[in-house]
């Protein structure tokens, strides 16, 4: 299976030379591709890539946007959405070949959510993320989703909002009766955020956001408490 793994970017030009270093050693080419799609004003994120065989693509801002923009240009046979601060395992590929060759009746699949920090409240965050997405087969962005090109096709890809998109396509593929696997290996997320506005804000933050969401208040109006 070839693999074409998209990264949304947003201001990420410092750090995005060794985070693309760590994603070709995992996905190599020519079997696989890495494709960059920018939504930042001026499109600085792509001006700062120097590595060989990432395909580059510019967007208007909205990771929803801008993961369909790089999936109608992929070629490869499966998707993987990839956060500019994850990092996948190093058999990732085959762990994800091996799920979708032996399951042809799935759609696609996520990792279990790590994050790269041992403080204990972020240990139990990992943890009830994992419970949560485990139960309810809704994995969220974090957790590194992929599915073959062909469902996400099918299905129309993200829905074109400016926050909770993985979660809507989740549910929506959940509600259509498709399947999907969420392997227990782990994609280890960065904790920068959690570092930034505090374990506790951002924590609560989230699920407010989450609720909020699920009781029908509109994702434009949901963006607003995210940034």
């Amino acid at each position: 299976m070839n693999i074409s793994v998209i990264v949304p970017v947003f201001r990420e030009a410092k750090t995005i030379n060794a985070f693309l270093e760590t994603v070709q050693a995992v996905f190599p080419a020519p079997g696989n591709e890495i494709i960059v799609v920018d939504g930042s004003p001026g499109w600085d994120t792509l001006a700062a890539v120097t590595l060989p065989r990432v395909k580059t693509i510019r967007s208007g801002r909205g990771r929803a946007r801008q993961m369909n923009r790089g999936a109608a240009v992929a070629k490869g046979n499966i998707l993987l959405f990839l956060h500019a601060d994850t990092f996948l395992p190093g058999d990732a590929p085959a762990l994800i070949a091996s799920l979708l060759s032996g399951n042809p009746d799935l759609v696609g699949g996520a990792f279990s959510l790590g994050i790269d920090d041992d403080r204990i409240p972020l240990k139990v965050i990992e943890w009830s993320g994992n419970l949560r997405s485990r139960l309810t087969r809704v994995p969220y962005g974090d957790q590194s989703i992929f599915m073959r090109k062909t469902c996400f096709d099918r299905v129309g890809g993200f829905r074109d909002i400016p926050i909770m998109e993985d979660l809507e396509l989740m549910t929506r593929i959940r509600k259509q009766g498709r399947r999907i696997h969420i392997l227990k290996q782990k994609s280890f997320t960065s904790s920068r955020r959690w570092k930034k506005e505090g374990i506790a804000a951002c924590t609560l933050r989230n699920w407010l956001i989450r609720l909020l969401y699920h009781c029908g208040v509109p994702a434009d109006r949901l963006a607003a408490l995210y940034r």
